[in-house]
């Protein structure tokens, strides 16, 4: 925090129209909003870094059917959201992740739970569990997850 108070940062859109603003404490790091197909650009450079236009589109290709012309546009796009970065390589740009898998996961979850259940955790819980089956595993696996919040909280 800055004396206090948050960091709040204007987030415009390209033609200069401010769109909303982006708040975060000192220190945090920004919040990166994705969408479904960034997403999928995203997950293949937590997989593998660097990425070349060419190969990402070539990835891409059988699942979204994406020209290379619009693998550029959305790669531009990441970069100005601060999720992406490249170096000139060579021959071509090489493009990395500029954004961690788990924290952008997290904050995509927290807004998602904010959104949608108005951040109520039970809520959300209960939905899933009341729209289809839960092995024993699954269970397990959140009784555990609970045991240790329940225990690092006391």
């Amino acid at each position: 925090m800055l004396n206090g108070v948050d960091i709040c940062l204007p987030f415009m859109y390209n033609n200069g129209i401010q769109k909303s603003t982006i708040c975060r404490k000192d220190g945090e790091r920004p919040m990166v909003h994705l969408s479904d197909g960034e997403w999928k650009i995203m997950q293949l450079l937590w997989q593998q870094e660097p990425w070349t236009i060419t190969k990402l589109t070539a990835a891409l290709q059988q699942e979204t059917d994406w020209s290379k012309h619009t693998v550029i546009t959305m790669l531009n796009r990441m970069v100005k959201k601060g999720a992406v970065r490249y170096e000139e390589g060579t021959r071509a740009k090489l493009y990395y992740s500029q954004v961690k898998r788990e924290e952008t996961a997290a904050q995509e979850t927290r807004g998602f739970l904010d959104k949608v259940y108005a951040g109520s955790l039970s809520l959300m819980v209960h939905a899933m569990v009341s729209q289809r089956h839960v092995s024993r595993e699954e269970l397990e696996e959140i009784q555990a997850i609970l045991k240790k919040a329940e225990e690092e909280e006391g």
